[in-house]
């Protein structure tokens, strides 16, 4: 399998206000940058939307290194989503998940994509050079969404 470098990010102006969501792809050393954002929505939905746009991105399966900046999305997807399920999308306190439906498109790629996925917690602005051109991207797409 291919190895991929992932690097994603999420921004919102405002929570919820206009968000952004940014994604670096690398495989050697070619690069591939991608970028998209909503007039209205939240930051931790910008954060799965990069994710989720970055694993559609790739066409084949992958060995996928993912940084994230998101302990939501990282413990989500590694630790709560098993749970999650098994109570039929509700939480501990039996409330619904929320997010659920961006929840459960990552779930499926993950597991019907055939990517092996190392996923990786970077922490944010604090001058990772992928961490940095993700979020970079998605304050692009912050500024999509705002039509500027």
């Amino acid at each position: 399998m291919n190895p991929i470098e992932i690097y994603t990010d999420g921004a919102c102006k405002g929570n919820p206000g206009p968000g952004g969501w940014g994604v670096l792809l690398k495989h050697g050393a070619t690069e591939k940058e991608l970028f998209g954002g909503e007039p209205s929505t939240t930051n931790n939905r910008m954060e799965m939307m990069a994710v989720i746009q970055a694993l559609t991105a790739l066409k084949k399966p992958c060995d996928v290194t993912l940084y994230l900046d998101s302990q939501y999305v990282l413990k989500g997807i590694t630790e709560w989503i098993p749970g999650w399920k098994a109570k039929g999308w509700r939480t501990a306190s039996k409330q619904p998940v929320k997010n659920v439906d961006l929840w459960q498109q990552l779930d499926s790629l993950v597991q019907e994509s055939g990517h092996r996925i190392d996923w990786r917690w970077v922490r944010g602005h604090n001058g990772d050079p992928g961490n940095e051109r993700a979020d970079a991207l998605a304050n692009q797409g912050v500024e999509r969404a705002l039509g500027r």
